[in-house]
């Protein structure tokens, strides 16, 4: 993989999208910084000494770790980064499934980015399509995780107005840390009961049978939540951006075309003033672009 945001060439590795995806260990791996010049000279320096050779997923999981100095509570605490993939024509699935238009490259990053989430937030129809287990601890992000006060995986939240969910399935069943539902105060009772039944732990973030985008976001940090991965839906993503709370978008844009009415990576109501977010990194493998957005 190519790293197009620095003079010097590096590899780096990436990973994909929802569920069972994340099994595939990192390939080759390229980054750029996020915070400084002198961060930025570090990390060109490891770029030039790495050279073509296989990263190890230390490596990996340093050029996409989450900030650090976030607040402890309050405004700013949490930090919520996205994880989608698009086709040249704004596909953000085929045929309802993210993975057609995916590769092994894009799928390496999702079990880094998984590996160093908090949570994995995803809306209720993304869990249906997708088939979303319980997220896996992985020895290699073990002592990592530990480092961080983190638990040995990431909490899964599905937000759901109607909870209308089947939580006899594994991920409500069988996490290795409870998972979430999120939804709002009018979601039906004998749902919340179900849910509570199965061992998911209900958040309310709204108020009605719609859930508050913001007031989930602050909702999970309250619970120690707070490095945020939200792998969509489209029409989820598109409440996240308009709500004004996502923080970093992680874009695989696909050399593929699709055509057709599939959803963009972001659904829903348009914001009143498009709002512009900075390149981070950009890399490349086989055609697909890796780019990392910041707010």
């Amino acid at each position: 993989m190519t790293d197009l945001t620095t003079s010097t060439p590096g590899d780096e590795d990436r990973a994909g999208r929802p569920t069972g995806r994340e099994d595939r260990e990192p390939g080759r791996a390229g980054h750029e910084d996020r915070d400084s010049h002198a961060d930025r000279d570090s990390h060109a320096d490891r770029e030039r000494s790495l050279g073509n050779r296989e990263w190890s997923l230390d490596e990996l999981a340093e050029a996409y770790a989450y900030p650090t100095g976030l607040p402890a509570e309050g405004p700013g605490s949490a930090w919520l980064r996205a994880n989608m993939v698009s086709t040249l024509d704004g596909a953000a699935q085929h045929d309802g499934r993210s993975q057609p238009i995916s590769c092994a490259a894009d799928m390496r990053i999702f079990g880094t980015l998984r590996a160093l989430a908090d949570v994995v937030i995803a809306g209720a129809e993304t869990v249906r399509q997708e088939g979303y287990r319980p997220a896996r601890a992985r020895e290699a992000f073990a002592a990592r995780r530990a480092a961080a006060g983190q638990g040995p995986a990431p909490a899964v939240a599905v937000v759901s107005g109607s909870l209308d969910l089947d939580f006899s399935l594994p991920l409500f069943t069988e996490p290795l840390v409870p998972t979430l539902v999120v939804t709002g105060s009018g979601a039906p009772a004998d749902r919340i009961a179900a849910a509570r039944k199965a061992g998911a732990e209900v958040v309310i973030a709204g108020e009605g049978a719609r859930v508050d985008p913001a007031r989930a976001v602050r909702e999970l940090a309250d619970r120690g939540l707070r490095r945020q991965l939200t792998e969509g839906g489209p029409r989820l993503l598109g409440q996240f951006v308009a709500a004004g709370v996502l923080d970093e978008l992680c874009l695989t844009l696909s050399p593929m075309l699709t055509a057709g009415d599939a959803q963009r990576i972001a659904g829903g109501p348009g914001v009143t003033v498009p709002e512009r977010f900075t390149l981070a990194s950009l890399l490349e493998e086989d055609g697909f672009l890796f780019g990392r957005y910041r707010r």
